[in-house]
């Protein structure tokens, strides 16, 4: 199991469009991932479930995964947020 603490940095936080590239990014990818925040655990391939964080511009996550390509899927969340989901274009 991976752990990574992400800080949400986007303007908006993890509004729909942002929960949507987050869940479809995880799709892909063949293990378990949860985001904690504010002591609440989801499923992060979920929309409804990310949605109900409710996590905010600088809001801290944590990403849980699990599984066969637990490594790249980390990876791949964490520049996803690191580019603030792409929003600055």
């Amino acid at each position: 199991m991976i752990e990574r603490e992400l800080l949400v940095s986007n303007r908006l936080g993890l509004h729909a469009r942002a929960t949507a590239k987050l869940v479809q990014l995880l799709s892909g990818y063949r293990c378990n991932a949860t985001l904690s925040a504010r002591g609440r655990d989801v499923n992060a391939k979920s929309i409804m479930g990310v949605m109900l964080l409710a996590a905010g511009n600088g809001t801290p996550v944590l990403l849980r995964v699990e599984g066969e390509d637990e490594a790249a899927a980390a990876e791949a969340v964490a520049a996803l947020f690191e580019r603030r989901f792409d929003e600055d274009e």
